[in-house]
């Protein structure tokens, strides 16, 4: 059978044509695939709403077989591909652009982005990227060191970096209303080498629109690797637009070079019948290699599961789902899976002064990793504990369906010799955690950095309740569980405790569980009393941060002295505002370095937050429009009426399992 397979290998090349329509794009489709902020509308997709610092990607599901050689004779895939998008800003610029992208597999998407880069490659590669690309962009940011002095909306085509090595004028009216669609047509003749782009442009001026042509010489086949992801990325930096693709269709064809092979794939004529000879020998050699060692593999495996079982029974750890488990987070965990031995390299086996911070199951440590040339942050859960376990696969689970520029990123997992060992990859906070800079004085942070903590934190959690694909309950939202990157940017992280559900489910009937935040200080009041966690008491905790924020103080471990005694970190602050002396709680740190607006405005968003009425809480939206100024300030009563606060250092945790449940919120503005 292998000698059939080997045979057949290298008389008939694995290529095939490619085509697709797409008229509307829809989120049911399951050959599209969308990273990033974008959100679908119907039936088009949104990559960029009007907020900065955004990064949206669509691609088709499978790679693209560009060139193909395994025959002995080169074929090269002739392409076409047509798609219809806007793009539309109320900023007094507009954002950064759109782009369709041939690329390197796998071709990840960018964590950060600038005012350049289109959400394709690292701000530090714009000149230079060490991943191969080919894109078509559509520029609509005038970028000084990268765009021609004359050209400052324009078509251009680039290779490897953000340097268009062609370019056309492109001048767009981007806030007419509604807004104009736009055409485009990208072409690749593998005969003539030529790529060829149509575009339409509108012409304010005259009220009509003309096509236009842009085409370059390029040979794809040395310039990108047989498959290449492909489809469309667009990016908001600075300034903000609104990135739509409404329609994509896409179509390719092998044309087959049937005499000589090029030089640059390094083969010559007469040495074919011997290259291809050598190639099969090669093959059915790695074959017969494989066999023998899947099932040696597959034997030990045998064995080593059944003295798992039996020693994990013998130490009373319950795991009677683990090989469930195992095989069912292979299947729906996009993230990579790690060996253990791999982390132990990383991390100096673990290594005392590797380790970063102690959590409550486990610690973290930082590890590098050689073939990603990057620093990466290595959770271990403990394995002591069922609870262990549960968290463990809660995390897992939940985080790799998130993308969003302030949740920290899942890289990896690993779990080795049936759960033994417990560990999730992290990108690496190089600023570590918010708690650290508020109240350990690792730093004295600006207010500037704050604020923009603040909305970021405030972003992250919209996300995870309206915006993402399901709604998440984080319920365990505090400063510890804030990262900060190299720009001091708020991510959110530890999902450990989280809760995942449809958007359409009643709330009320959402997966009961038995795992509990044991930080007094951040747990919303009717959490702690009727034992039910919701969007209200997420909302609590994102309140009770951006008190600490604002004052530089820890909520939970301080008391502080008001005429009514010794009081929490949330009715010191309500004190304050009571008497009218708000500005008294700000951090003396910032010595009166503050935004007097944007200080009262996060106060009053934290104390709207901390309502110990769950109904008079603000939704995270709302919370949002007013930390951005889109909404007024809500008008607060001058002391809650409600006496459901409970004194710190006397909090009595839930003993049973809790429900969840969503109630509406009012506005109390």
């Amino acid at each position: 059978m292998i000698f059939i397979t080997t045979i057949l290998f290298l008389m008939v090349p694995y290529t095939s044509p490619l085509q697709f329509d797409y008229p509307t794009i829809k989120e049911t489709d399951p050959y599209l695939t969308a990273r990033g902020n974008i959100s679908y509308l119907g039936s088009e997709i949104q990559l960029t709403t009007n907020q900065t610092d955004q990064i949206g990607r669509l691609t088709y599901f499978q790679p693209l077989q560009l060139w193909d050689i395994s025959s002995g004779r080169l074929m090269e895939a002739d392409f076409t591909t047509k798609f219809s998008f806007t793009i539309y800003s109320n900023d007094t610029n507009p954002g950064d652009g759109l782009a369709f992208f041939l690329g390197e597999p796998p071709f990840k998407v960018p964590l950060v982005t600038d005012n350049a880069s289109l959400g394709l490659i690292r701000p530090d590669q714009i000149l230079s990227s060490d991943t191969s690309f080919v894109a078509v962009e559509f520029d609509t940011f005038p970028n000084d060191q990268l765009d021609p002095p004359d050209l400052r909306e324009h078509v251009g085509i680039n290779v490897d970096s953000m340097v268009s090595m062609e370019a056309a004028a492109w001048p767009v009216d981007f806030r007419s209303w509604p807004p104009k669609v736009n055409n485009a047509t990208v072409s690749y003749d593998s005969t003539s080498k030529m790529l060829t782009v149509l575009f339409t442009e509108y012409d304010v001026a005259e009220g009509f629109t003309m096509e236009k042509r842009l085409s370059i010489g390029v040979n794809l086949t040395t310039l990108l690797p047989e498959q290449v992801v492909f489809g469309f990325s667009a990016a908001n930096g600075l300034y903000t637009s609104k990135h739509v693709i409404h329609s994509w269709s896409f179509s390719s064809e092998f044309q087959i070079e049937s005499t000589n092979i090029p030089d640059q794939h390094g083969f010559q004529p007469k040495n074919l019948r011997k290259h291809r000879l050598l190639m099969g020998l090669i093959i059915l050699g790695s074959l017969l290699f494989v066999t023998i060692v899947f099932t040696l593999y597959f034997f030990s495996r045998c064995k080593k599961c059944t003295t798992g079982e039996k020693d994990h029974k013998d130490h009373g750890l319950v795991t009677t789902t683990t090989a469930n488990e195992d095989q069912d987070l292979q299947i729906n965990c996009a993230a990579r899976k790690f060996s253990y031995y791999e982390l132990c390299d990383a991390t100096n086996n673990f290594a005392e002064e590797e380790k970063l911070r102690q959590e409550g199951l486990g610690g973290v440590y930082r590890g590098f990793l050689k073939d990603e040339d990057s620093y990466v942050a290595i959770k271990m859960v403990s394995k002591s504990s069922s609870q262990g376990l549960k968290e463990y696969t809660s995390e897992l689970k939940i985080i790799s369906e998130l993308w969003h520029k302030n949740i920290v990123q899942l890289i990896g997992w690993c779990h080795h010799n049936e759960l033994d060992h417990l560990l999730l990859v992290y990108e690496f906070m190089i600023n570590g955690s918010l708690d650290a800079h508020l109240f350990r004085g690792e730093s004295s942070l600006t207010w500037f950095a704050r604020y923009n903590i603040a909305r970021g934190l405030a972003s992250a959690l919209l996300y995870l309740h309206e915006e993402c694909e399901r709604c998440v309950l984080h319920t365990d939202i505090k400063s510890s569980n804030v990262m900060l990157d190299s720009n001091f940017n708020a991510k959110l992280g530890d999902f450990g405790l989280a809760r995942l559900y449809n958007h359409d489910t009643n709330c009320s009937s959402a997966e009961q569980s038995s795992m509990f935040s044991e930080t007094l200080g951040y747990l919303a009041p009717e959490y702690i009393t009727t034992k039910t966690a919701s969007k209200a008491s997420d909302v609590f905790s994102f309140g009770v941060v951006m008190l600490e924020i604002a004052s530089g103080k820890q909520a939970g471990e301080h008391s502080f002295e008001t005429a009514n005694g010794q009081v929490s970190l949330v009715e010191w602050v309500w004190d304050s505002y009571e008497r009218e002396k708000l500005l008294d709680v700000v951090d003396k740190r910032l010595c009166k370095k503050f935004d007097v607006k944007e200080t009262k405005c996060l106060l009053i968003v934290g104390l709207w937050c901390v309502h110990p009425d769950h109904n008079l809480r603000p939704s995270i939206r709302q919370a949002v429009q007013v930390l951005n100024f889109d909404l007024p300030c809500p008008d607060l009563p001058k002391r809650p009426t409600s006496n459901y606060y409970v004194p710190v250092n006397s909090v009595a945790l839930p003993t049973s399992e809790p429900t969840i449940y969503c109630p509406e919120v009012v506005v109390c503005c």
